[in-house]
């Protein structure tokens, strides 16, 4: 794709009012919710796509679209979709950190909420497979309990799911994966 697909910044979404921009953009990476459509059977549909801020981000960096907002279309700076997403998001910088570098792994990465985590994680997309992982980003300063742990555990069994922690170091730009894996004894 060498065009840059357009899209308006509405309040704390981004919308592709386009069907067939939108449509182009799911099949790239599953980016996006069809509107009014919760689990799209076919990567085509006829309505707009709606971006959350993070994926709008990531998608803005990587060149593949380009934000405006009112009537006049005004350019949407990287800068200015940060500090927005920042309000929206506690932690933004380190959970952006962790989803870019999910992306550029090749993995597809959606919100994870419904699954008590940051992320639900695939290796080839949602309606493919059942996300394998749920990811919860963690400070480098914030301490993880046996609670937590445990909890986690089992949410993570009962859904039949890997869960992981990452750890993003913002100072040093690496990030640590801790996988928990359950076993019976």
């Amino acid at each position: 794709m060498t065009r840059k697909i357009p899209v308006e910044f509405i309040e704390n979404f981004l919308v592709v009012w386009d069907p067939s921009d939108g449509s182009e953009l799911y099949k790239m990476g599953f980016y996006g919710k069809p509107l009014g459509i919760s689990k799209p059977k076919i990567p085509e549909f006829n309505v707009p796509l709606i971006l959350d801020l993070m994926e709008g981000l990531y998608l803005a960096e990587k060149g593949k679209i380009t934000v405006y907002e009112g009537v006049n279309r005004q350019k949407v700076t990287l800068k200015k979709l940060r500090q927005k997403a920042r309000t929206l998001y506690e932690d933004f910088d380190e959970k952006y950190a962790v989803y870019r570098d999910l992306r550029d792994r090749g993995m597809v990465v959606t919100p994870g909420i419904k699954f008590g985590c940051d992320f639900a994680v695939y290796k080839h997309g949602p309606g493919l497979e059942h996300a394998p992982y749920m990811v919860s980003v963690k400070r480098d300063s914030s301490e993880l309990t046996a609670t937590e742990i445990v909890k986690a555990g089992r949410l993570a069994t009962t859904v039949r799911k890997r869960f992981i922690v990452a750890v993003p170091n913002l100072e040093k730009g690496n990030i640590r994966y801790l996988i928990f894996k359950w076993f019976k004894a």
